[in-house]
């Protein structure tokens, strides 16, 4: 690994999707099979999205969603196996904190399977007391058109 061919990008135009997908599947167990046209909707929707770039290879992709104030979330961290293990995770999650979307939240929040003795050293901290889950059931349920979710006078 040659670290001057490294570097970070802030532009959600430098993201090539296939890569990222390819990125997913070989370092990710949890993002495994995502479509090229769902990593589109996700990237357009996050701010920031950085990704971490060996030359023109995308050797890792972190992304968040914020309100900009209040709360913000940081999505998708990964590092090709290759890279793990020289910092370069630790410097792509501290690049999400400090980028200007993010750094006067007053809670950032991300969701791990594995790694929570990674975050810790980044200075997160368990949190037994807040996180629940709806699953989306807008596959599942017939969609309720805009007058039937109106208000009854």
């Amino acid at each position: 690994m040659n670290c001057t061919q490294i570097k970070f990008s802030d532009r959600h135009s430098d993201i090539d999707l296939y890569q990222l997908q390819e990125l997913f599947n070989i370092s990710a167990f949890w993002a495994e099979g995502r479509s090229i046209e769902d990593l589109g909707i996700a990237v357009t929707n996050s701010e920031p999205v950085i990704s971490l770039w060996d030359d023109t290879k995308l050797i890792g992709f972190a992304r968040a969603t914020s309100d900009g104030i209040y709360r913000a979330t940081i999505w998708d961290v990964v590092i090709h196996p290759d890279y793990q293990g020289t910092g370069l995770g630790s410097k792509l999650v501290e690049t999400v904190l400090s980028h200007p979307r993010m750094k006067w939240v007053e809670r950032v929040y991300l969701m791990t399977t594995h790694q929570q003795g990674f975050y810790k050293k980044i200075g997160f901290t368990s949190n037994t007391t807040t996180t629940m889950v709806l699953h989306n059931q807008s596959k599942q349920l017939v969609s309720l058109s805009v007058a039937e979710l109106q208000f009854q006078e």
